[in-house]
């Protein structure tokens, strides 16, 4: 019986040999060598962020995500100066203890700056030392007290050695009277050296009522769960900042729900680079946001969403 070859029968011949050469000449069908190429981003793409929790120990790639350029600062006029009074404070240097990685949801609109390594000051009460008893005597040739200075080297009050030790470090406080304390300057010859800084620091005293929880590097009131200090060489002064690890955490215990904005109102002595440190106001609420949000964990910070502005 002769069989006919036609035109699919033919073709069928032609794509199993082209198989074969495929086969011998690139090894298509041992290797898979598709699984290994890399992926090709389409535009629609742009809008999408994806967290890796591994730890990540490379240098930014090309797109620029961890930049060191300043944000928020108009690109053609110098940043404007701050008042002498309102130069940085110091602030806490946080031990490296984070280890929880939080998934976070990228906003629809904004500019990912990058991610940033996060960690919390606050807000000393006087009235939480002056009861205390130390665990242990002062150190040879340190009282029990230090008198705190203003900027003009004049006294301002006595407080026991853990407000002002605490004090010194987070840059504002309140006194037993009511009246809040803020930092003035650095390097006064006439105030005790912090501990934890090594900078001798004069203070401001200044009104409850305007100042209920202290002051900013822009010489405002600073507020609670708003307020971060920032490096202002990578991000203004003033800018809104959304913070997405933070949008939907309980802002305190019992409190409602934080919606992940933010201001850059305040500076600090160890903030540097990409580093945002957030004013709790509370050690109680530091202590909350260290569970939900640990010191060091790492978080995404957004400029430009419209839900911040």
């Amino acid at each position: 019986m002769t069989t006919v070859v036609g035109p699919k029968t033919d073709a069928r011949v032609q794509l199993t040999a082209l198989l074969s050469v495929c086969a011998a000449a690139l090894g298509c069908a041992s290797g898979k060598h598709w699984v290994h190429q890399p992926f090709h981003r389409h535009h629609d793409d742009d809008g999408v962020q994806l967290f890796d929790g591994r730890d990540r120990s490379e240098p930014a790639d090309s797109s620029g995500v961890r930049t060191t350029s300043r944000i928020g600062a108009a690109p053609d006029q110098p940043a404007a100066r701050e008042p002498a009074g309102d130069e940085d404070g110091p602030r806490p240097q946080v031990q490296l203890t984070g280890q929880k990685k939080l998934r976070f949801v990228a906003p629809r609109d904004g500019r990912l700056l990058g991610e940033f390594r996060n960690t919390y000051y606050d807000f000393p009460a006087e009235a939480a030392f002056s009861s205390q008893q130390s665990e242990q005597p002062p150190a040879t040739g340190n009282s029990s007290k230090v008198m705190l200075m203003n900027r003009s080297c004049q006294p301002l009050k006595e407080v026991e050695r853990g407000f002002f030790e605490s004090l010194c470090v987070q840059g504002s406080g309140s006194l037993v009277s009511g009246t809040t304390v803020s930092f003035a300057k650095r390097d006064c010859s006439c105030a005790e050296v912090c501990p934890r800084t090594g900078q001798k620091i004069c203070f401001d005293a200044l009104d409850p009522a305007m100042f209920p929880w202290g002051r900013g590097a822009l010489g405002k009131a600073i507020t609670p769960l708003t307020s971060v200090a920032v490096d202002s060489d990578i991000i203004a002064l003033g800018t809104p900042l959304y913070i997405a690890e933070y949008d939907g955490v309980e802002r305190h215990p019992g409190g409602g729900l934080h919606n992940g904005c933010f201001v850059a109102e305040d500076r600090g002595m160890k903030v540097k680079g990409n580093h945002v440190d957030i004013f709790t106001g509370n050690p109680t609420v530091t202590e909350h946001l260290n569970r939900l949000v640990p010191s060091n964990a790492g978080v995404h910070v957004y400029v430009d969403t419209a839900r911040c502005r």
